[in-house]
């Protein structure tokens, strides 16, 4: 019951969601949002896989491979950390469902755009505000999916579906071996992010389905809106499996809020939660590193050591598999074993495998082949622990900031991570050294470690708590 003079409503809609069995409803938001990711992974698989035929005299641009492995990757990178941050705020302040329909649509554009692009500077801006969009969606999806699936389940549907994105860079990377060797110089590369456009719009039908999430209805004064969406949601399930669901004991009080100042969001993560905010920066910045470096600058290695160029979408599908395989096969981990020892382990798991590759490339007896086995073993730990950065922060903070609070450390890691990443990483390898590009091995490794160390001292016990048991609202009344 809600008391509208007061604006405080007392709700059992997070225990009702979180006792719910796992039904076809979840399997549709899983469909709905989580599959954003392939998305993600498509395009950034694509344009690392194309930068040598896009460096191509007669490709309809002019423009160098060193530009778009490292300039444009750049600028993706930069248009997601801002539209993170932009629109993190405003699926905050105007729901979760409104902003996974907006930051699709602006997706959809901007992608549209880089396929007709006609010169350097187009190419440029229409990557950058892909980006815009798609870092957008880190924020309202994930938001999303945590306050809609069971606690007993959300650390490995979200391991999962952040681990779906390398089911588009495989995808990603086996079409662009076509495109690359079946067109025109100046056809493939539109085709290819054509493709994604497509793929965007059957996703955006799905999602039109997709509910608002009801805890953000209910702190935004729309209680009676959540309660109505929360009895259809049970009654669908207990059709499907034939039983009558129990009425749950635990409730909370609300005291609600039409909005939250960015000041107070401030104030909670560095105030109220300052290990929290180290532990989210530390996982970010590590992942952000290795995973935007090597995504963007997998094909120039292999062209630049390995003199490959129109079949690097091959070896990055093998990376792209073990990279899914990873999160698929662990996810469950992170639920039973716990948070703290899969992550902690998953990050410095990897970074010592990474530093065994970086030593091993160094000394030259890696080829084509062995150094993709290699990245691919170190990838599938590494795949798990970087998908259970995002479920970490939006975890850990109270209902009220979370989809700032994925923006805040998605931008901040990102932008340290993810710029530095590519640049750096392009840089190194262009120079044609192997101990240069070992080096950049090296970073990678050396920050996933120290985020693995960050985790098993300030990693929070999450598995199997509901979220307002996790991070108490904002809102919360006093007992």
């Amino acid at each position: 019951m809600s008391d509208v003079r007061t604006g405080t409503v007392t709700t059992k809609v997070p225990a009702r969601l979180d006792r719910l069995p796992w039904s076809r409803w979840h399997w549709m938001i899983i469909i709905g949002l989580g599959t954003v990711w392939i998305l993600d992974g498509l395009e950034v698989t694509i344009i690392g896989n194309l930068s040598a035929q896009l460096a191509k005299d007669g490709s309809g641009l002019e423009i160098t491979q060193t530009q778009v492995a490292g300039t444009a990757a750049a600028l993706y990178v930069a248009g997601a950390c801002l539209g993170a941050l932009f629109f993190g705020w405003l699926t905050d302040r105007f729901g979760r469902k409104k902003l996974f329909i907006i930051t699709m649509i602006v997706y959809l554009v901007a992608t549209a755009a880089t396929a007709l692009s006609f010169s350097a500077w187009w190419f440029f801006l229409f990557r950058f505000l892909t980006g815009f969009g798609i870092g957008g969606e880190y924020a309202a999806i994930n938001s999303a999916i945590d306050e809609l699936i069971p606690s007993r389940h959300r650390g490995r549907i979200d391991i999962i579906i952040n681990g779906s994105y390398w089911l588009g860079a495989a995808g990603g990377a086996l079409l662009t071996v076509p495109l690359l060797n079946n067109f025109a110089v100046n056809v493939g590369w539109r085709i290819a992010f054509g493709l994604g456009v497509v793929l965007g719009l059957g996703i955006l039908l799905v999602r039109r389905h997709v509910p608002e999430s009801p805890r953000w209805l209910f702190i935004h004064g729309r209680d009676r809106e959540a309660e109505e969406l929360v009895d259809g949601i049970e009654e669908e399930v207990e059709r499907e499996k034939g039983v009558r669901l129990e009425e749950p004991s635990q409730s909370m009080t609300i005291h609600q809020r039409r909005s939250i100042g960015f000041g107070r969001i401030a104030h909670t993560m560095v105030a109220r939660y300052p290990k929290r905010t180290i532990l989210g920066f530390s996982l970010f910045i590590g992942q952000a590193f290795l995973y935007n470096a090597i995504t963007f600058g997998y094909a120039q290695i292999l062209s630049t050591f390995f003199k490959i160029d129109t079949s690097t979408g091959y070896y990055f599908a093998v990376i792209a598999v073990g990279n899914f395989l990873g999160p698929l096969l662990l996810g469950r981990l992170f639920d039973t074993v716990g948070r703290v020892p899969m992550i902690s382990g998953t990050y410095i798991g990897s970074g010592v495998l990474l530093l065994g590759t970086a030593w091993l490339f160094n000394q030259g007896v890696l080829t084509a082949v062995t150094l993709t086995a290699c990245w691919c073993v170190v990838l599938f730990f590494a795949s798990a622990g970087a998908s259970a950065a995002y479920l970490t922060v939006s975890e850990i903070f109270p209902m009220e900031t979370r989809a700032m609070a994925i923006a805040f450390f998605y931008a901040i890691g990102t932008f340290v991570g993810g710029i530095a990443g590519p640049l750096v990483f392009a840089n190194l390898v262009e120079s044609g050294r192997p101990g240069d590009t070992a080096l950049a091995f090296s970073i990678g490794a050396v920050l996933m470690i120290a985020a693995g160390l960050v985790e098993m001292f300030l990693g929070v016990k999450a598995e199997g708590r509901s979220l307002e048991d996790i991070a108490e609202p904002l809102s919360a009344a006093s007992p």
